[in-house]
């Protein structure tokens, strides 16, 4: 299934989300790129303007995601979710975990955008659930 969804140039040196790898096996998400360049000191966090604006579907929502290479040098991305009705810039939040001041540049690609159809749920309040193998057991409870 494919989305059609719009893209506007807020910037001049914006570039439209592409994927790398296309067809069968292609890319799960499209790369985003910076239109300027950040230095972000160890620990700070920043919001990266990608110069472009999106116009979605009503049935799909976007998740902006870490780039795996960005995430080896300490970069990872944080509150990345794009509601179908948001028409504003999209920008990626960048958080440096590293112990070094790490450089973004413009046109790098900083981030990815995972398009995700959009379900409402309705949630029911309940006394209790019923009952699992997992029940309750938390992180690692699997045995890795």
């Amino acid at each position: 299934m494919q989305a059609h969804i719009l893209v506007q140039k807020l910037h001049p040196e914006a570039q439209v989300p592409r994927y790398a790898h296309r067809g069968v096996f292609g890319d799960l998400a499209a790369d985003l790129h910076c239109v300027s360049t950040w230095t972000l000191a160890p620990g700070e966090t920043l919001a990266i303007p990608t110069g472009i604006a999106l116009g979605m579907p009503p049935e799909f929502g976007a998740l902006i995601e870490d780039r795996s290479g960005m995430a080896l040098r300490g970069l990872t991305t944080l509150a990345g979710v794009i509601d179908p009705g948001y028409r504003g810039e999209i920008k990626v939040v960048l958080t440096n975990l590293s112990d070094e001041a790490q450089m973004v540049f413009a046109g790098d690609r900083v981030a990815q955008l995972r398009v995700v159809r959009r379900i409402e749920a309705e949630f029911e309040l309940v006394e209790t659930l019923d009952r699992t193998l997992r029940g309750i057991k938390g992180f690692g409870s699997s045995g890795m």
